[in-house]
């Protein structure tokens, strides 16, 4: 497809936004310039225009610049509009198929963990029904929410859980307090959960968080297979590739 024309000079200029959204503060003219790859005197011109506009913000004591109450208002429009769902179904396609497994989405709904959304790879077996709800403590959708939403919400439906895993005494579900606070560490060192052979025998499952701009965790998403082709280490190919679509998600969720 041929490239559309378009307005050199207004790219060019964004370069100046994009470092100022980029640096940890307010920067001197020619730090900005620097970063933007391009002269001081020419990065002058784009930022008066951009402070005319109310882009671009310059404090009259430092002499500093800093990125102005219109850029504020146009990024807080965007992401008012932004739908966590509908931006992550888009990329469920690509992700269902470089990882080579069944992906799935899930929210936190009225009774907890909820699965909204899934795809299937040709060769899996159906364990997943829209409008499901998992667990906290034995799958890994739920031991994501439980390691990344408040506390104080998720609390007593683990103190719950915990009353039922009492009973089982199964190994591979926490048993007390103390046990699930090491696994919801775990899940928060990892930036991923994982279950192995615990909600299902013979299946392994990963949920990686996604965070809106107000760092709350947006939804999770999710990837399982059989434990004989489905790859379970913390490093190997899904988690990796899961984990990075979350990062990359929340990112453009302003996170």
């Amino acid at each position: 497809m041929k490239e559309r024309a378009g307005i050199q000079s207004v790219e060019v200029g964004f370069d100046l936004l994009q470092v100022l959204a980029k640096a940890e503060g307010p920067l001197m003219l020619r730090d900005l310039a620097a970063l933007a790859g391009m002269s001081a005197a020419k990065a002058h011109r784009y930022l008066v225009s951009f402070q005319r506009l109310g882009l671009v913000s310059q404090d009259s004591a430092t002499t500093r610049y800093d990125l102005g109450a219109a850029s504020l208002q146009l990024g807080l429009a965007a992401l008012s509009r932004l739908d966590p769902v509908k931006l992550a179904r888009e990329r469920v396609p690509e992700l269902m198929s470089a990882i080579g497994h069944t992906v799935a989405l899930a929210v936190w709904g009225n009774q907890g963990p909820t699965i909204v959304h899934w795809q299937e790879s040709p060769h899996a077996m159906s364990v997943l029904r829209l409008g499901d709800v998992m667990p906290l403590l034995s799958s890994a959708t739920g031991r994501c929410f439980a390691a990344f939403m408040p506390r104080d919400l998720v609390a007593p439906m683990i103190k719950t859980e915990l009353a039922s895993a009492q009973k089982i005494k199964r190994a591979d579900i926490p048993q007390n307090q103390a046990q699930v606070k090491a696994l919801l560490d775990e899940v928060r060192q990892q930036g991923i959960a994982r279950v192995v052979d615990s909600l299902l025998p013979g299946v392994v499952g990963f949920c990686a968080p996604v965070f809106d701009s107000d760092s709350h965790l947006a939804l999770g998403m999710v990837s399982l297979g059989p434990a004989s082709s489905f790859d379970a280490n913390w490093q190997g190919r899904p988690a990796q590739l899961l984990r990075q679509a979350a990062q990359n998600l929340s990112h453009d969720l302003g996170h």
